[in-house]
């Protein structure tokens, strides 16, 4: 391993997730709030819930009550007046069920007097559920939308109509309460209406939408499911305020910015990535390629969220196996280096950020008798960079704001 270029790339990292933490924008989105002269309450859901809820509540000087949910080992400690839930993502799971009921009968009864302040962030949709099927059949769905390569605006298409919190259904529940909603992007071109399942956003999909994500994907589905896909979410709100905060574009410019300190020449590729890890994976390593032998020290950019299709049964996530699969294109080149990293400083399933090759790592996976190809097609990108300390960690950030890809050549 290149040592030198693995340092930048965590300092990089560092510097990046820094700047799009989610406190300052939330104070700033909080300037424009006014609650009403009745109680108000605070709802937060998604990877980035308990660090938004932590600065709403200091700035705010309290509220009159809350409930957050959050990923596992995201709960950073106790908010007064507030109710902290850890629960279940990708796949929500009885917890996740458990909080979000708490957040419903925080919100049952409420005058047009009093306020929820609706705070929300990418996770959202696994985390935030009441489900209108039984809880296992949603997690089969679950399993099969996050199996099928489906890119999250086709997967919370589907995922809306089978829950009675999603597709504006939280603020029906809290009405005739105003809600005042801060979301935290996490998706391309910010749709919020997608973002977390849009839980108090009107939804823009139709119902013949939902049934061709159904079809092109091959979901198996009850009948009960194939019904709810029929059945149209609200189109219209009229009580709620929103306001975005944060974006993918955000962090690549802090990578870029961190880039340029250390002397690279950085160029931003886009914002909008959205294709299968592995093929940016192996485009990135074909840039590097490119301008191997320029000598100059040169940094590209790519922002956004890649998918992975699954063909195995290994471990991982879209930015590791992005990652392992540049590995071999940069295999030889003593001073290339391609990284990937997860905002929320979770990839997949597992306790890493993403991962980091070089132009050492094919040579260094051999010597460990591993096959990149192999690990690939098992979707065991954790285990391989595992092996070659190529895991990016760095816990839980308590920001969400999709992913960016470097790629460093240093002169």
């Amino acid at each position: 391993m290149n040592r030198n270029l693995r340092k930048q790339a965590d300092a990089i990292v560092q510097a990046s997730i820094a700047a799009v933490l989610p406190d300052r924008a939330v104070r700033r989105a909080l300037e424009d709030f006014t609650p009403g002269p009745g109680k108000t309450l605070l709802v937060a859901a998604g990877k980035a819930a308990w660090q938004m809820a932590h600065a709403a509540v200091e700035a705010l000087g309290g509220v009159d009550g809350g409930v957050v949910v959050t990923k596992y080992g995201h709960v950073k400690g106790e908010i007064p007046g507030v109710v902290c839930c850890e629960a279940g993502h990708p796949v929500p799971d009885e917890n996740s069920f458990a909080a979000t009921a708490k957040a419903l009968e925080l919100v049952r009864g409420l005058t047009a007097e009093d306020t929820v302040l609706f705070l929300l962030s990418g996770g959202g949709s696994a985390l935030f559920e009441k489900p209108l099927i039984p809880g296992d059949e949603l997690q089969d769905i679950t399993r099969q939308l996050l199996a099928s390569g489906a890119d999250i605006v086709a997967m919370n298409t589907i995922r809306k109509r089978l829950s009675a919190v999603k597709g504006g259904r939280f603020a029906q529940a809290c009405a005739p309460a105003q809600v005042y909603s801060i979301v935290l992007s996490d998706i391309l071109g910010d749709p919020l209406d997608m973002i977390a399942s849009g839980p108090a956003y009107p939804d823009s999909s139709t119902c013949e939408e939902a049934a061709a994500i159904a079809r092109r994907y091959g979901l198996q589905l009850s009948p009960a499911a194939q019904e709810l896909l029929g059945q149209e979410t609200p189109k219209a709100l009229d009580n709620v305020t929103t306001r975005i905060t944060g974006s993918v574009r955000e962090l690549c410019a802090a990578a870029a910015e961190q880039c340029r300190a250390l002397g690279y020449e950085p160029l931003l590729l886009t914002d909008c990535l959205d294709c299968e890890a592995r093929e940016a994976g192996r485009f990135l390593a074909d840039v590097l390629r490119t301008h191997a032998r320029e000598g100059r020290k040169l940094a590209f950019l790519a922002g956004g969220e890649t998918v992975v299709h699954l063909t195995g049964q290994g471990l991982g996530g879209r930015n590791q196996e992005l990652a392992l699969a540049a590995a071999p294109g940069l295999a030889g080149l003593e001073n290339a280096a391609v990284f990937s990293v997860g905002s929320d400083g979770t990839d997949g399933p597992t306790d890493a950020a993403g991962g980091y090759v070089d132009g050492t790592t094919m040579e260094d996976l051999r010597a460990k008798g591993l096959d990149v190809f192999t690990v690939l097609q098992q979707n065991d990108a954790y285990h391989a960079l595992q092996a070659v300390d190529g895991l990016l960690i760095t816990g839980p950030t308590g920001t969400n704001v999709n992913d960016v890809a470097v790629t460093l050549l240093d002169a």
